[in-house]
């Protein structure tokens, strides 16, 4: 998964923070996944001034949330559980919440997931995702006949 290039160019703007943060995680079921976040600092509410940077410190602690929040994340599925939470969750939002006491932020995405390490091919753990015992749940579909050439229908007469 990966966000495209002319989205990430358009959220960065002047006078403000960027704020990367990365984590390795292990699934439950063995993936190793590296995970990078992104997040921009906002203006305040009734703000005046025009820049709205971050101290270092400050920087440095919405990352350690961000990183917390994305290890929790990562290591408490297998990879079918990760995959669909990253797509259907809102865990920018949730990163929003937790880190607006330090310093208010803004458009904070997981903007790639990498597949570092795949665990060992085990045939039994294969064969336990297909137990369905090779049932088949379909209905038969008639065969269509083929009709003659109609004139028009492109075929030569």
């Amino acid at each position: 998964m990966d966000m495209t290039r002319d989205k990430l160019c358009s959220l960065i703007k002047k006078r403000q923070s960027i704020i990367e943060a990365y984590v390795d995680a292990r699934t439950t079921d063995g993936y190793i996944v590296r995970l990078f976040c992104i997040a921009f600092t906002r203006p305040q509410d009734n703000q005046i001034k025009k820049t709205c940077y971050a101290q270092s410190s400050q920087v440095r602690s919405i990352r350690a949330r961000m990183v917390q929040t994305l290890s929790d994340l990562g290591s408490s599925k297998d990879l079918k559980g990760l995959v669909k939470d990253l797509i259907s969750a809102p865990i920018g939002e949730q990163i929003e919440r937790e880190c607006s006491g330090i310093f208010p932020i803004k458009d904070c995405f997981i903007r790639k997931v990498k597949v570092l390490k795949k665990p060992k091919f085990d045939v039994s753990s294969l064969m336990e995702w297909h137990t369905d015992e090779g049932t088949d749940v379909g209905t038969a579909v008639a065969p269509v006949a083929e009709e003659g050439l109609v004139a028009g229908a492109g075929g030569r007469l």
